[in-house]
């Protein structure tokens, strides 16, 4: 069934339109699906837990699985954007040509991560303390100990979305700006995009 806050993402579409409506038209044929719309793109779910979204780039749209490190790749389409995302893995193309021909691959593909929520399997997330604290921070904690209190506080994904933000940084000026401009946000127990 179509949902109306979707309509209106596909009558906005510009780039990838064509695309987005043959993907659409794939994904709702898989009936256990409901259409939904969140972070701003066509999401489709099973009884409430997300399973797949459509969303486009400037080099490719793509079919993003949730937890699509729980899928079987015999086709070896699946992609993991960057090394830091952990559960989530997209199906990129480029054309509506590369979709028709995929057509049957990506139904047994949304297939399965039906399956994986019937099942009600997890993505085994690596823990906070397995990623490598910046310098930089371990120099704030050690000089503030209020600060490595504060930050122990949050949640483990808040934690994540900090260490992985301050290690971006190439340059230790830049992560050290980075530890000193959320410092405060940490110490009011605040997530990186928490207003």
């Amino acid at each position: 069934m179509t949902n109306p806050k979707v309509e209106a993402f596909f009558i906005r579409a510009k780039k990838w339109k064509e695309e987005f409506e043959k993907l659409r038209s794939i994904v709702l044929s898989c009936e256990e699906l409901t259409e939904d719309f969140k972070w701003m793109h066509p999401c489709y779910t099973f009884e409430g837990k997300n399973v797949v979204l459509i969303h486009g780039f400037k080099e490719y749209c793509a079919l993003l699985f949730h937890k699509g490190a729980l899928l079987q790749d015999p086709q070896g389409i699946l992609i993991q954007q960057t090394e830091n995302v952990q559960a989530a893995r997209q199906i990129r193309f480029t054309n509506v040509q590369e979709i028709a021909e995929l057509e049957p691959f990506i139904k047994e593909y949304i297939q399965q991560a039906i399956e994986v929520e019937k099942a009600g399997l997890a993505v085994d997330f690596k823990q906070t303390k397995e990623f490598t604290i910046p310098e930089e921070l371990q120099l704030k904690f050690d000089e503030n100990p209020d600060l490595k209190t504060a930050f122990q506080d949050l949640t483990p994904g808040r934690q994540r979305a900090y260490v992985l933000y301050f290690s971006q940084a190439k340059q230790p000026k830049t992560r050290l700006s980075r530890v000193e401009k959320y410092t405060q946000h940490i110490l009011e127990g605040k997530g990186l995009n928490d207003k």
